[in-house]
């Protein structure tokens, strides 16, 4: 026996709105593999696979247009995206370490009612910045590859000779 679940059914189960599940329906990403006779999207088990691979690629920082090209280029695999995922929790679980290793170590000063250094709220200050600035880089980056992809498809599309920087 196959099990199915609506539309509203998906957004529940993943948090996801309604809205957003159509919208990745409209534009490609994630269709459902069925309907019913009143035209209700049916996703199965399979669907639900595709649905964690895209919103693991969304998470790693990927826009859809980059997970829709790298789910049907077969550019990564289920393994491969479990395998980021793996690798982006330590990265974050290694700087909050450093992190409350650091706060451990201001609260003690300051339990003994020891005088902090500067050294002391720099590497503080450093610690807490990692984690605000990785967000931003990486959403700069992103953009970044957008530019550079919009470069090359306007001046491909306009019958110029891409530039290539000599070494």
């Amino acid at each position: 026996m196959k099990i199915h679940w609506k539309v509203g059914d998906i957004a529940k189960l993943t948090g996801l709105t309604v809205r957003t599940l159509r919208f990745y329906d409209q534009i490609g990403l994630f269709s459902p593999s069925g309907q019913t006779e009143s035209g209700h999207r049916l996703y199965n088990e399979l669907d639900l696979s595709r649905l964690h691979q895209i919103l693991s690629l969304k998470e790693l920082g990927l826009s859809l247009e980059e997970i829709k090209s790298a789910l049907s280029g077969g550019q990564i695999s289920p393994l491969g995206i479990v395998e980021l995922q793996i690798d982006q929790i330590k990265e974050q679980i290694k700087q909050k370490q450093k992190l409350l290793e650091q706060l451990r170590h201001v609260s003690k000063l300051m339990q003994g009612k020891a005088e902090l250094t500067v050294e002391d709220f720099t590497s503080l200050l450093q610690a807490m910045k990692i984690g605000f600035e990785k967000p931003v880089l990486e959403r700069q980056a992103g953009w970044e590859r957008h530019l550079d992809l919009l470069g090359s498809f306007l001046a491909e599309e306009n019958g110029i000779p891409e530039h290539k920087e000599e070494k």
